[in-house]
């Protein structure tokens, strides 16, 4: 692929500069460092760029992108552009005018997004070169993530990264000829302008457009064949064990000692590889490795707690940081970031017994109570990063979540009696919390200025430490700032808000799920389950077509808090499936409500009718004719900021044929595994995920059976016993005696197990093979958790 990059270099005479990169969403990979750090380093331009010429009076005319759904479309829809939704209409027009595609995609919380749309596409003169001469097409990679993958795999292979805005360049059949990410305006000094791109590929079109075709396509076809991942002449996917030993080494490589977490700056959370870690500990808890992997894991996510990256007045979690110590975030608040954190903590009380990660998870679900559920029980998908200082002000990243030592001091003056020297309430919050007069935010990580004199809340001391420092008791100390941050959780109800993307997408639904369900199984908090329960409603009736069997992608908020679809409608990827299938199956651990075990089953037979690869192996992101067109038809191979829908898929394959034992999924995830057998063996880092998958592959799956009654407390005693205890690779189930129901019929064993002395009873079962029977959740602990 390098050839293809020095020739997109060299036919538009762009410097490698020129390929802006983006801040990336999609975990801590190597990329994301380096897409990240680009961006940093840019200088932002003046709206619309030095060279334009905006009308004084400008008049808001839509285009017909006020006919989406979409809330990223929607931003746009006022732009001086032509804009298109993808689709054939755009495509048409291509070809019948013959005039090359301008396709930018982005979302609508992304930063940089919203800044080109400032810079370029609110510009009069920029607006003219898209409409007259390209075919400009507006997507929301949330709504089609399989565009989104297809050119973004062009970007990564031919440039030095990928992000968003993502911004390429197509001939009429959907081609990629040149593509980037961020773009300013206009030159500066180590990076070309939009507009000059814009021009420069105008006249690249008309003077050598054969050449440019040609090319194209031998791109593509190289594409092609760099992307395909199948089965080959492999018959069964490599070692475990080899897979996890060198996966565990590569992240050790990396691990920061001090603060946590993998790489350099920025930091992602890294829910797929925390999960990872633990997995690894438990298959060699009596190692010194296995030791070390627990390690890293929770003090990763003790120090992502205590930072900045934390919300600490509202709950949630942002983005990323900006920096190594988890200090400075990139402000906005994604859904699937919440659902998977509040797993991973959920994971890390199981295993330590610490209730410091409990209260994390319980913040967090707090948090996506308040402002990211729908009433309906659907969750939508972020919040922004940006937002304004003021009323009627311009928005500026960070404005809703930092604070000013004169803000707390006004708002937190009470004096704090008992201390050994004069303090306040506002003085205590600010030591603890490291809040300074000047502001404790590095200028090299506000490039714009805009947080001067602002404080991001990180936790500098332990309550132990803060309390011996004013003479106070611990427990006193927490009462003082938690009423602290109560108060400053009310002020700040009084800023403007940032946007809500208020999309709700079934994936990220799905993942929400089972946080919920996860969370609650392992507090034993029905009231967590219950919103787990009604999110899965959600989905059914409001994302689930019950005649084709299909899942619905997206649906949005109406007025009035309706729900509301586009027509036609987005119709799900595999990623819809693989995580909506996953959160039934959590929910119906923490419920026992066999009705969503069912679902799942049906949801699993249409993934594998709609995705799999019969051939090769493994599923397709999309559908064959919702991509037809499209260069490419993907398989993911990368756990990300998300876990690839296919080391997803693995898991629910496994967990599928435990509650069912059809040999039909056991054989199609040792597919699945051996199709990604070479992406696994070159960069096993890369699917930590998948990499647990092939654990619970090669060991035999704990089928954990309690038979009893439901509602029963002695029923409720054994399977909240089980849910205390970490144990990645296993299924429960409940007998509840009935030979005509649902699990019944697909486990016929289950009718041998008998309630003993009329208890609710416990087998903890293999290959079928069942241990003694058990009623003390205590003896029931100790053989979970020898």
């Amino acid at each position: 692929m390098l050839g293809a990059r020095a020739w997109l270099g060299s036919v538009l005479l762009l410097p490698r500069a020129g390929v802006g990169l983006a801040a990336s969403r999609r975990g801590s990979s190597s990329r994301d460092k380096d897409r990240s750090a680009t961006v940093s380093s840019s200088a932002p331009m003046p709206a619309g760029g030095k060279g334009s010429h905006p009308s004084s009076t400008p008049q808001r005319v839509p285009n017909r992108l006020i006919h989406e759904k979409s809330p990223y479309l929607l931003q746009h829809a006022y732009n001086p552009v032509d804009w298109y939704p993808w689709g054939q209409e755009a495509f048409d027009k291509a070809r019948k005018e013959n005039k090359p595609i301008f396709l930018s995609v982005g979302y609508s919380t992304c930063h940089w997004c919203h800044m080109m749309e400032e810079e370029s596409f609110q510009n009069e003169e920029i607006g003219r070169l898209l409409s007259e001469d390209f075919v400009s097409v507006k997507v929301d990679r949330e709504e089609r993530p399989d565009v989104d993958k297809v050119y973004m795999t062009f970007v990564q292979a031919t440039s030095s990264g990928g992000g968003w805005p993502m911004n390429v360049w197509l001939t009429p059949n959907l081609q990629p000829f040149v593509g980037g990410t961020y773009f300013p305006p206009e030159d500066g000094l180590t990076r070309v302008g939009f507009r000059t791109v814009l021009l420069r590929i105008r006249e690249q079109w008309k003077q050598n457009k054969n050449t440019l075709l040609e090319n194209s396509q031998r791109v593509t076809t190289a594409l092609l064949a760099r992307s395909e991942i199948s089965m080959g002449d492999r018959q069964l996917p490599p070692s475990a064990a080899t897979m996890n030993n060198r996966c565990f080494q590569q992240l050790d490589e990396g691990y920061d000692e001090e603060y946590g977490g993998f790489a350099e700056a920025p930091k992602f959370p890294t829910p797929v590889i925390l999960s990872f870690l633990f997995s690894y500990w438990l298959s060699h808890r009596l190692t010194q490795d296995g030791s070390r992997a627990q390690q890293m894991a929770l003090h990763t996510l003790k120090m992502m707690a205590n930072g900045g990256i934390r919300d600490h007045v509202g709950q949630g979690f942002h983005r990323y940081s900006t920096d190594c110590q988890w200090h400075v975030p990139h402000f906005e608040k994604m859904l699937y970031d919440q659902a998977q954190l509040a797993v991973a903590y959920s994971q890390a009380f199981q295993i330590s017994g610490d209730e410091f990660y409990s209260d994390v998870a319980k913040g967090i679900l707090q948090y996506v109570a308040r402002s990211l559920s729908h009433r309906s029980g659907g969750f939508y998908s972020a919040e922004d990063a940006d937002s304004p200082p003021e009323r009627g002000m311009r928005p500026k990243e960070g404005a809703y979540y930092v604070w000013t030592v004169k803000e707390v001091q006004q708002l937190l003056p009470e004096p704090v009696l008992g201390a050994t020297e004069p303090l306040t309430s506002g003085q205590l919050l600010m030591k603890h919390y490291g809040l300074t007069e000047a502001g404790n935010i590095s200028p090299s990580q506000d490039p714009k200025g805009e947080l001067q004199g602002q404080n991001v809340l990180t936790v500098r001391y332990s309550l132990e430490l803060t309390a011996a420092r004013f003479g106070l008791d611990v427990e006193a100390v927490r009462t003082l700032l938690n009423t602290g941050l109560e108060k400053l959780f009310q002020a700040r109800k009084h800023r403007p808000k940032p946007h809500l993307d208020s999309k709700m997408l079934a994936a990220w639904n799905g993942l929400m799920v089972s946080g919920y369900a996860v969370t609650g199984a392992v507090l034993g908090q029905d009231r967590l389950i219950n919103y787990a329960t009604n999110g899965a409603k959600f989905l059914k009736r409001h994302m689930f077509d019950v005649a084709s069997g299909r899942l619905m992608r997206t649906c949005y908020t109406g007025s009035g808090g309706t729900v509301e679809h586009s027509n036609p409608p987005c119709w799900g990827f595999l990623e819809d499936y693989a995580f909506v299938v996953r959160g039934l199956l959590d929910l119906y651990e923490a419920s026992q409500e066999s009705a969503w075990l069912e679902w799942a089953l049906r949801l699993q037979d249409t993934q594998d009718r709609l995705f799999w690869d019969s051939q090769g192996g493994g599923y397709f992101c999309s559908e064959a004719e919702l991509g037809a067109g499209l260069p490419l038809r993907l398989k993911d191979d990368q756990d990300g900021a998300e876990p690839s829908a296919n080391s997803v898929s693995a898991h629910n394959l496994l967990r599928l044929h435990g509650f069912t034992g059809h040999k039909d999924w056991m054989d199609k995830c040792v597919c699945l595994l051996t199709a990604f057998s070479e992406r696994m063996r070159r960069v096993p880092v890369a699917l930590p995920e998948m990499v647990r998958a092939l654990s619970a592959q090669q060991q035999t799956l704990k089928q954990i059976v309690i038979c009893g009654d439901r509602q029963a407390k002695d029923t409720k005693a054994l399977v909240q016993c089980v849910h205390s205890v970490y144990i990645p690779y296993k299924v429960l189930i409940l007998a509840d005696g009935d030979p005509s129901s649902f699990l019944s019929r697909q486990l016929p064993f289950l009718s041998t197990l008998r309630r003993l002395e009329d208890q609710a009873t416990a087998y903890v079962c293999e290959n079928q093979a069942c241990s003694m029977p058990i009623t003390d959740p205590c003896e029931l602990r100790k053989l979970l958790h020898p």
